[in-house]
């Protein structure tokens, strides 16, 4: 009977410790502190777009990004990283003073399937079977942004 006993504890503890583990694995966290991984976001549209604030051309889109935002279906995710890897104090601080009303990529623990971009700005899109669409470069609009994730 005690062997049953110890048998269902290990189980137990090996199934909780495998559930906390995959609780842990992320590829970004954003800047309110949510966790993702890309494996979590398969069969959705993910875009991730870089931006600078020294990037007038960056500036300029972001209405256009937050009006994709807004309009996107639910399997579609947008994301935003700085290219200057700037703290989360200074990352908040562009939020506010630009309106960014998406998510912030704060931090990144993995890699994306796709090399940093040498131009700004930069937009890549991963298809819903994690393959990548492509990099879009320069600014884009709403429009463009719904005709690639469709």
């Amino acid at each position: 009977m005690a062997t049953f006993l110890y048998v269902g504890i290990a189980l137990l503890s090996l199934i909780v410790g495998i559930w906390v583990y995959k609780l842990n694995q992320y590829d970004f966290i954003t800047l309110d502190d949510h966790k993702y991984s890309l494996a979590s976001l398969k069969g959705d549209y993910v875009v991730i777009n870089y931006f600078a604030e020294w990037c007038a051309p960056c500036l300029r889109e972001l209405p256009e990004l937050s009006a994709f935002n807004q309009s996107k279906g639910e399997n579609v995710h947008l994301f935003a990283i700085s290219y200057d890897n700037v703290s989360a104090e200074k990352l908040n601080a562009l939020k506010r003073k630009y309106n960014i009303d998406f998510p912030l990529i704060a931090e990144l623990k993995g890699e994306f399937p796709f090399e940093a971009p040498s131009y700004l700005p930069a937009t890549f899109v991963i298809r819903p079977d994690g393959s990548l669409a492509g990099q879009l470069l320069g600014e884009q609009t709403e429009e463009n942004l719904h005709e690639v994730t469709q």
